[in-house]
């Protein structure tokens, strides 16, 4: 019988790799896939008419993706004697540059890892995975794909709840859950890189990365300047009731809820309460102007069949927040209104809003305003 085929995509880190060990003893014939987000120089070969330009990957050829990730995902491939391939996918990153800074000059804070995921990881991996007759796609992300009784397909937390990526993984189409697989979504962080360390590969003990892969350094002031060009957008501090506090070096720089790194002292803490690019101003505030009681979430993602116009479940307004119970209304154009049971603090537009039933994830929505 004929080895199930399986597209892996693989970051050179410990989870992809893992993935691929697990993907390999479970008989899968699996197929490497590097995702590079920059250009290529001339490294770029079409491997036929109708699949995605395949890259070399050789160390001073790179785009955005380090070239030292690359050169261990294809050591990993090797090490298990199995396929792989690295494409330039500079075309799909360039939507998710655009978008990233597109909310930010908006004042609204973006969640590029998400859009990465709907875009790309499950959208062109896809795409190349029918090309090549693959059956299945594979990711190292820590989240687990079930089925139940009527054989629907359902999207439920990791295991590890420290390393849970659920919340990251809301927007995919409900289509692709038959075809997803989660290899390290139920195991803990520690086993996976047992796996890893076992099976002999060199990142087993590699350090994960938290950075947004075309943000070098966590510098998004400096990426936005290269990106779109310097532009006018200084302005002034000011207090919740309008007064003027002191200057402010750009409204991009901040994010609601944020604290650190205003560039300005106070007596007591003050946090960013909103960002408004249209006067260029930053409200800053007391951690108690924070607090939201409701959210309004709009571009609504179901996993599940769509629920009724009104449901009890539990909300994440942030990635690896613990999620909250709630009331959520749907209305007739499919925005949802969320009440929280209790206030939460430092909720910010641009964020996605996940719905939980127990470990089950629902759907969600990108946040667009609070009530405090």
């Amino acid at each position: 019988m004929t080895a199930r085929r399986v597209v892996l995509a693989m970051s050179g880190g410990v989870d992809s790799s893992a993935a691929a060990v697990l993907l390999h003893r479970q008989g899968y014939e699996v197929i490497g896939l590097f995702m590079r987000s920059g250009e290529t120089e001339d490294a770029c070969t079409v491997a036929s008419t109708d699949l995605l330009p395949v890259i070399d990957t050789p160390a001073n050829r790179q785009g955005c993706c380090s070239s030292e990730d690359a050169a261990d995902a294809r050591r990993v491939a090797d090490e298990l004697g199995i396929s792989f391939h690295s494409l330039n996918f500079r075309e799909a990153f360039t939507r998710i540059k655009d978008y990233f800074a597109d909310e930010y000059m908006s004042g609204r804070t973006p969640n590029p890892c998400v859009q990465c995921n709907n875009w790309l990881k499950f959208g062109r991996l896809w795409d190349f995975a029918r090309q090549i007759g693959a059956d299945h796609i594979a990711t190292g992300h820590y989240a687990r794909i079930t089925t139940d009784s009527h054989g629907q397909h359902q999207l439920h937390t990791g295991i590890d709840p420290k390393k849970d990526q659920s919340y990251v993984l809301f927007g995919l189409r409900r289509e692709l859950l038959s075809k997803v697989i989660l290899p390290v979504g139920n195991f803990h962080k520690s086993q996976i890189r047992d796996f890893a360390s076992e099976a002999g590969l060199k990142v087993a003990n590699k350090k994960d990365s938290y950075e947004i892969c075309f943000v070098s350094d966590n510098d998004y002031a400096g990426f936005l300047s290269r990106y779109r060009g310097q532009q006018d957008t200084v302005g002034e501090f000011v207090d919740t009731d309008g007064n003027v506090l002191g200057q402010h070096a750009g409204y991009e720089r901040f994010t609601v809820g944020q604290r650190r790194g205003l560039g300005i002292a106070f007596g007591e803490p003050r946090f960013v309460v909103s960002v408004k690019p249209e006067s260029r101003q930053v409200v800053l505030g007391r951690r108690e102007d924070l607090a939201v009681s409701s959210v309004i979430a709009t571009q609504l993602n179901w996993l599940t069949d769509r629920p009724a116009d009104k449901f009890r479940c539990r909300v994440a307004l942030r990635y690896q927040q613990r999620a909250l119970p709630c009331s959520v209304s749907v209305d007739e154009n499919d925005r949802a209104v969320i009440q929280l049971d209790e206030e939460t603090f430092g909720v910010a537009p641009g964020q996605a809003s996940v719905f939980y039933d127990d470990d089950r994830v629902l759907g969600g929505g990108w946040i667009q305003s609070t009530v405090s």
